[in-house]
């Protein structure tokens, strides 16, 4: 539980007394690589806290394409935030890349601390906060940028990801394929 809540107090410090509350909603689980946290259709019920590992949010457009929107690498938060929140079928699927390490939380369960316990709402809130400026550059970055510059951004994001992974979720996530990724890479590495 001390990278939970080294993780937690860097986004918002909670007192020993309250950590203690929240971090008896937590329980461990280990994923297998290519287990699902939450698969697509279901209803997420569960937020996690990922302590090591690296897991992919992706979804499929109407002709079975594959899109990977996010990587996380632990520490990091992990869980189908929209379900969530409108309590609807997931959309996007959370699958392990790697074998993971993962404390795993009811929703509804932290949810109801937020009364008693502000600093846990507010903590709520800063996690939020932080996933929708996440969210907002990388949909600039895609906009904006040219896929040279979008991979830099990957790479110094994520250092070790390119050597976890196969390249074609790299390739995806960057909205390029497999051939245009593998020659911006080629170019760079001629620089």
């Amino acid at each position: 539980m001390n990278k939970l809540k080294e993780y937690i107090n860097n986004i918002s410090y909670l007192n020993e007394n309250v950590f203690r509350e929240l971090e008896k909603c937590f329980t461990p689980l280990q994923l297998q690589k290519k287990d699902f946290f939450v698969r697509e259709g279901e209803y997420a019920r569960k937020i996690g806290f990922l302590q090591e590992g690296i897991v992919r949010a992706f979804f499929f457009n109407e002709k079975g394409k594959e899109y990977n929107k996010q990587f996380f690498i632990g520490p990091s938060i992990i869980g189908a935030y929209t379900s969530l929140l409108l309590k609807q079928p997931n959309t996007i699927a959370q699958q392990a890349l790697t074998d993971c390490k993962i404390l795993v939380a009811d929703y509804e369960r932290i949810e109801g601390l937020y009364n008693d316990f502000h600093e846990i709402e507010r903590l709520g809130r800063k996690i939020a906060e932080l996933y929708f400026l996440e969210k907002e550059k990388k949909e600039i970055e895609m906009a904006l940028l040219d896929a040279d510059k979008r991979y830099l951004i990957l790479r110094k994001k994520f250092p070790s990801l390119e050597a976890l992974i196969p390249q074609y979720y790299i390739a995806s996530y960057l909205g390029i394929s497999a051939t245009q990724l593998s020659r911006i890479r080629k170019k760079i590495l001629q620089l």
